[in-house]
């Protein structure tokens, strides 16, 4: 915990949650205080996405829907912003011209971000800023076990020959050594792939499956205890795709598959690793054109306050 009393979020009875600069659930800027334990980034890039494009703008939407969120979460019996100091760190610039250098800056600003938080929630922005912040993160504890929510594998290889997308993100990352090969995991993966050999390749890069059939089939809980089994205490980086949840529920979204989760599945799945050892995560592929009345936007603000919560219990 931080030295200082953590400052919270704005009064919302002294000032209306529509007026104000739009920090993430109206909390303070990472300039207004003196020291911070978590520090919620957005990553405004989309040039790596294969459908539609969009989600450069997700960080500025969630942020505006995360203005409704209140002090303390009842579903964790915790109030994050008061046992640990977060803030808004902004956004990190990242090159929409050249990928590759755009993965650079995300890399150097997570980097220099880790030395002055201890964690950091991201919003995206598309998928292929996990491989940046993956390879930031492991500077600090070396290879995490990597809990990735998402209709898809994100485990390609290349597309068009480029080998730096949002669909190949965890096969960059399992090469290069940044994951625990045996504690990391997909939930709520579903849809067609391109062949089984999709699925073979995914399991020799060193991750298991808790797909959203099973999730149907057998419940919240039977997920959560094979995904717990799997992570056990290791350092864990949680990844969340929106898409992993039912275009019913987040439309806003460039690739969407039916047959996903609902968004109190997704709660309560984080809810039920609040007790593990999360040092990072990221929420990613929010596509503001394509939401509705801003419920992929409520649907990410809420993931990124379930993390923060979650993160709050090892205080």
């Amino acid at each position: 915990m931080t030295s200082h009393t953590p400052q919270g979020p704005v009064d919302a009875s002294l000032t209306p949650r529509y007026a104000g600069i739009a920090t993430f659930a109206k909390l303070p800027r990472i300039e207004d205080v003196p020291e911070a334990r978590v520090a919620v980034v957005g990553v405004p890039f989309d040039s790596g996405v294969s459908y539609r494009p969009g989600a450069r703008f997700g960080p500025s939407h969630v942020r505006e829907a995360s203005r409704l969120l209140r002090p303390y979460n009842p579903a964790q019996d915790i109030s994050p912003f008061a046992v640990q100091q977060v803030v808004d760190a902004g956004d990190i610039v990242a090159n929409p011209f050249n990928l590759d250098e755009a993965v650079r800056q995300v890399e150097e600003a997570a980097t220099e971000l880790g030395e002055r938080v201890e964690k950091i929630v991201t919003i995206g922005g598309d998928h292929t800023i996990a491989l940046p912040l993956l390879r930031a993160i492991t500077k600090k504890h070396g290879p995490v076990a990597v809990l990735h929510f998402d209709a898809h594998l994100d485990t390609w290889d290349t597309y068009f020959g480029a080998p730096t997308t949002h669909g190949t993100p965890f096969r960059r990352a399992s090469e290069e050594g940044l994951i625990d090969m045996t504690a990391s995991m997909h939930g709520g993966t579903r849809g067609p792939l391109y062949g089984k050999e999709d699925l073979e390749d995914d399991e020799r890069l060193g991750f298991a499956i808790v797909t959203s059939e099973y999730i149907e089939e057998h419940g919240v809980q039977a997920a959560l205890d094979r995904i717990r089994d799997r992570i056990g205490d290791k350092p864990l980086y949680i990844s969340i795709d929106i898409d992993v949840l039912d275009p019913a529920h987040a439309p806003g979204t460039g690739t969407p598959e039916a047959g996903g989760l609902t968004s109190r599945e997704m709660l309560r799945l984080i809810r039920g690793l609040a007790d593990r050892n999360i040092v990072g995560a990221d929420v990613v592929e929010v596509a503001p054109a394509y939401d509705h009345a801003q419920m992929t936007a409520v649907a990410a603000s809420h993931v990124v306050y379930e993390l923060i919560s979650a993160m709050g219990k090892s205080v």
